[in-house]
């Protein structure tokens, strides 16, 4: 074991024992004859430990503790105490020491609190350097940017990925909720562990519970072999559950007990597996709204919603839009080696008053287009999609010629909400991004204009 100790005791014979006995086992020591000494040598040296007396001439190894720990509140400290002096031991363990020592020493009590105490100070300090990172360097694949709110998402991650708690990321469609997870994930003592993610909106409900907990083999037709599901899998590491939302009640019930138990039974088995996850989901929809409605779990939705993360859509960060334009441009003009310098002010000034619907996968869509479509060394307005080029320098709405006759704007209305929901196949929850509505605003919106889908049945998503 290694580690840097400073040996705080006004008895010389003691400290020359504690630097023999120490300095054998692998520590570098140095030892002082008083607190006040100890604070001059701490204003100039870091040390993993400070193992002190309590009871000095002078400043007490009370007031040591409490100067100390109000300077650096994550410096560890351990007490020295004689014999009946235990309770102000006690009361300075209260105050932030890490543990005691009752004199006189037993060789292996103090070794084996002192191992305890450089570990605990190393897994802490390897903590705070990966915080620092995460929080001050970080960024996270196709979500990058400047703008507060994307800088608290940041923020966030740095401090839930080095823990095992659950976590819910609500974002729109787009806004790179899976790259999140991911970020979690890799930022954590899991990174070396599998990382899965399943889309619940994607799977049929009957082959959800066999996609997530595995199946026998014969347990249903079409069963030939055992298969082990995602949580058996990733044992270890990380599953994502995106679109938690779409997930029926029954199943939902089952995913509450593997949480709650750590343990997952097969389709078609009878032994309970123990598994080791850690469970990160998100949505696009208002859970606590589904919940009212008898849709979601209020149960399931507190273990899932320990730590919430909230994407906002680009339309709400737009300073940060050409910077993200810039790196999908760099990293789509490397990939297909088209040399370009960028976008050109008309081009970019199109791609600012956007109101980007799609969210970052849409942008990064369109440049991925601008980088192909290029013939010089600038994107050009022309280079972009025609939905884009319709975009007006004050908002976004598609441009038109008025009739001479004027319009109605409830007509005008209706018939963008229809655009919108043929082009988001009538589901409503995908629809109402596309015009920046809520999904209540828009439900509202249908039932007024009596707007129905041709066969009469609106997907509520």
């Amino acid at each position: 074991m290694t580690g840097s100790i400073l040996v705080v005791d006004d008895e010389r014979a003691q400290r020359e024992i504690l630097f023999a006995i120490l300095t054998k086992e692998g520590y570098r020591i140095v030892d002082v004859g008083g607190a006040r000494e100890a604070l001059a040598r701490l204003a100039t040296e870091e040390f993993d430990i400070i193992l002190t007396d309590l009871k000095m001439q002078g400043m007490s190894g009370m007031d040591l503790l409490e100067k100390v720990l109000t300077d650096n509140p994550q410096q560890c400290i351990v007490i020295m105490t004689a014999h009946g002096t235990v309770d102000s031991a006690v009361e300075a363990m209260k105050k932030g020491a890490f543990d005691y020592l009752e004199k006189p020493l037993e060789r292996d009590d103090l070794l084996l609190t002192l191992r305890r105490a450089v570990e605990h100070f190393q897994l802490l300090h390897e903590n705070q350097v990966l915080h620092k990172k995460l929080e001050e360097t970080y960024t996270i694949p196709n979500i990058i940017g400047e703008h507060p709110k994307i800088k608290e998402v940041f923020r966030i991650i740095g401090k839930i990925a080095p823990k095992t708690s659950t976590a819910l990321i609500y974002g729109e469609s787009g806004t790179g909720k899976e790259l999140v997870a991911r970020a979690i994930h890799d930022g954590s003592p899991r990174k070396d562990k599998p990382f899965f993610a399943i889309n619940c909106a994607a799977i049929p409900d009957t082959l959800i519970e066999s996609e997530l907990f595995g199946h026998e083999k014969g347990a249903f037709t079409g069963a030939s072999s055992r298969e082990l599901g995602l949580f058996e899998a990733a044992d270890g590491g990380t599953v994502f559950l995106d679109e938690i939302g779409e997930m029926n009640v029954a199943m939902q019930a089952k995913l509450l007990r593997a949480i709650q138990e750590k343990e997952i039974r097969r389709v078609g088995g009878k032994a309970n597996i123990p598994v080791d996850v850690r469970l990160i989901s998100a949505t696009n929809k208002d859970l606590e709204q589904e919940i009212k409605k008898g849709l979601f779990r209020e149960d399931l939705f507190y273990r899932l919603n320990v730590i919430r993360i909230t994407l906002p859509p680009l339309r709400e960060r737009g300073s940060d839009i050409a910077a993200l334009a810039n790196f999908f441009l760099k990293k789509y003009s490397t990939l297909s080696g088209v040399p370009l310098k960028g976008i050109s002010k008309a081009g970019l000034k199109l791609i600012m008053n956007y109101s980007w619907p799609g969210n970052v996968r849409q942008l990064e869509s369109v440049i991925e287009r601008g980088v192909l479509m290029a013939e010089g060394e600038l994107i050009q307005p022309e280079d972009f999609p025609s939905e884009i080029r319709g975009t007006s320098a004050t908002g976004g709405m598609l441009a038109f010629e008025l009739p001479p006759g004027g319009i109605s704007i409830d007509e005008l209305e209706r018939e963008l909400i229809l655009k919108a929901m043929e082009r988001a196949s009538w589901v409503i929850g995908r629809a109402a991004p596309l015009l920046g509505m809520s999904y209540k605003t828009l439900q509202y919106r249908l039932e007024k204009f009596g707007i129905e889908r041709p066969d009469k049945k609106l997907l509520n998503l």
